[in-house]
């Protein structure tokens, strides 16, 4: 296989989750550049049909589903979507997620819940079910979109994130136990830890803390969202084919 071949992506199947705008849109767009035939969630309509669109009129193909993670029906929904029009899955990217900012003692218990539901709820019910259709063909990719914040705490005076620092710290250690168990199995699951991205569900907090972030980290600046297409199209590729249970870091250096 030559260095062309390592980064190509045609003929494989993308399933994206929270696929209609920020990083999932970003990893959507990369794959379908990459030659992957591609299959979008979101539960919203406003977000996910223009993505759709836009990718289908620059050649990419594309289906989008309606669908939450969260629940069950619509998970087996979204998963048969994918295999009826392209009869097979071959890389998963569970980026669909939530965050809420409040301090612990206030926070109320439905957000906490609701954040612990979509980041690793949702995440084990898209890998179940996906995953059973590469056991059963004994290949596949699944990457889990983390957090920098599921590594460290933060500091004392941070954003109050405790519900999505700890989801995705349960991220990273899932991914670990998923990779051992399914590893001889044909499939690799690895994850992106980002770290500060201009995303919809990130822009309260840089605007609030923009000058400590870019401070801290090594590059003196955040991140940009094309930074993570690489990184997205390595994992899901033959150039990532020993790798398998870890987690990749792209914050630029803050976590150092």
């Amino acid at each position: 296989m030559d260095v062309s071949q390592l980064f190509d992506l045609h003929g494989q199947v993308a399933l994206v989750t929270g696929g209609g705008r920020g990083i999932g849109k970003t990893i959507a767009q990369a794959y379908g550049e990459a030659g992957a035939k591609l299959v979008i969630t979101g539960r919203r309509y406003e977000w996910l049909t223009p993505t759709a669109e836009e990718l289908r009129g620059r050649g990419v193909e594309c289906l989008d589903v309606v669908a939450d993670v969260t629940k069950p029906d619509d998970v087996a929904r979204a998963t048969q979507a994918a295999l009826d029009a392209y009869g097979q899955i071959d890389i998963l990217v569970n980026n669909a997620g939530q965050t809420w900012g409040q301090s612990t003692e206030e926070m109320p218990f439905d957000r906490w819940r609701q954040v612990i539901e979509v980041n690793l709820n949702g995440m084990f019910l898209m890998s179940q079910h996906v995953g059973r259709t590469m056991l059963a063909r004994g290949a596949g990719r699944i990457i889990n979109i983390a957090s920098v914040a599921g590594l460290a705490a933060g500091d004392a005076e941070g954003a109050h994130t405790i519900a999505y620092n700890t989801s995705k710290a349960g991220v990273i250690h899932f991914t670990r136990t998923l990779a051992m168990e399914w590893g001889r199995r044909g499939i690799l699951v690895n994850a992106i830890a980002p770290g500060w991205f201009p995303t919809r569900m990130a822009s309260a907090t840089i605007d609030a803390y923009r000058p400590r972030f870019e401070a801290r980290t090594a590059l003196g600046r955040l991140g940009e969202l094309d930074e993570l297409r690489g990184i997205a199209i390595f994992l899901a590729s033959p150039a990532s084919s020993y790798i398998t249970g870890q987690v990749i870091v792209v914050d630029g250096g803050m976590s150092l």
